[in-house]
């Protein structure tokens, strides 16, 4: 692998990000607010608010989003601690989507309708309609979906650049024995935390990953755990959130990192338990793109299966580790605590207001 390799490489990850950003504020443009408003809405049960939290991320393609839009409702008590763990369940299931859409780029076959389901055969009329509309569209929400459009192209184009820069490490067999490194499953999950906390984005890693995997170098046993630490990873972003935040809002960041940390400890207790009893048959075997998005579903579901029936734990969990010390407010600081407007609905005013 060149130093031009390299930079394509860092170029198309850069052109994935950039098109995974557009593509996520358009669609949350067009959502005008509604998002928020539904959290605050529709999360009266426990199912409801799962089934929430998983639709608004399959929507605006972001975990993250949704885990900073909860912190910021909490933070302005419009929801309650609560309601906030079965949304975050939800978004971790809704997260996934995003993989089985970049998986498409893995489809082959000779068939007219195979080759139009290749990314690289659709993305571009759609890029072009993505333009047409951006130029000469009157309306705001015409080219805010223009601009979805030509996010979501350069997303997948993004993919296919990075596929194409590490081609060259399928023949390289220094490439093969790293990546065995990654078999052990706690340098995995904290190799795959690291990553995603540095892209803040667990579906970025996932693109990432079934970028590499068309290498051939990564086996399900060097998958499975960094797939499992992309999803602590990605906590990073809710606590950053409420760093300055209320109580409220560091303890749902604390829910959120609670979670997807008991649950990577129990899949991964469940898994090479069973493993070591009955090994799995494809354990060594290549995983390719869409056996990377099969696992990250499988793994998500299994842990909200296990944790659902336990919200109300693990908001006492965040109750102990973030205790009741509220500082005493004197009556002339009092104007100088108030907060008219939190500072993370300052991109969305419809919410603000």
């Amino acid at each position: 692998m060149t130093i031009f390799n390299i930079l394509e490489l860092i170029g198309g990850l850069a052109l994935f990000l950039y098109g995974m950003n557009v593509l996520g504020d358009s669609l949350t443009s067009v959502s005008g607010g509604k998002m928020e408003q539904l959290l605050e809405k529709l999360s009266s049960t426990k199912f409801r608010a799962l089934l929430l939290g998983l639709g608004v991320t399959a929507v605006i393609q972001s975990s993250s989003a949704t885990t900073v839009m909860v912190v910021a409702l909490v933070n302005s008590g419009v929801m309650k601690l609560k309601q906030v763990v079965p949304i975050i369940m939800g978004a971790n299931i809704g997260t996934t989507v995003t993989g089985w859409i970049l998986s498409l780029s893995g489809i082959s076959g000779d068939s007219f309708f195979v080759q139009m389901l290749k990314p690289s055969s659709f993305t571009p009329i759609l890029a072009l309609i993505g333009i047409a509309l951006i130029f000469t569209s009157n309306t705001d929400n015409r080219k805010i979906i223009g601009n979805g459009l030509l996010g979501f192209s350069i997303l997948m184009f993004g993919m296919d650049v990075m596929s194409g820069a590490v081609s060259p490490l399928q023949t390289d067999p220094n490439f093969h024995t790293f990546f065995q490194v990654f078999r052990n499953p706690v340098v995995g999950v904290i190799v795959g935390a690291l990553f995603t906390a540095l892209v803040q984005s667990s579906s970025a890693m996932t693109g990432i990953l079934q970028a590499l995997s068309t290498t051939g170098a990564m086996t399900f046993s060097s998958a499975i755990p960094l797939i499992m630490g992309q999803n602590i990873g990605t906590c990073i972003t809710a606590i950053l959130a409420s760093i300055g935040a209320g109580r409220n809002a560091k303890r749902a960041s604390i829910v959120h990192l609670s979670f997807n940390v008991i649950g990577t400890v129990i899949f991964m207790i469940l898994f090479y338990t069973i493993h070591f009893f009955i090994p799995f048959s494809l354990y060594n075997d290549q995983i390719n793109q869409v056996g990377i998005a099969i696992i990250h579903t499988v793994f998500n579901v299994v842990t909200v299966g296990f944790l659902y029936p336990f919200s109300n734990q693990l908001v006492k969990l965040s109750r102990i580790l973030i205790p009741r010390r509220e500082p005493k407010i004197k009556k002339d600081d009092l104007e100088k605590t108030m907060r008219l407007l939190d500072q993370r609905f300052i991109e969305r005013p419809a919410v603000a207001v």
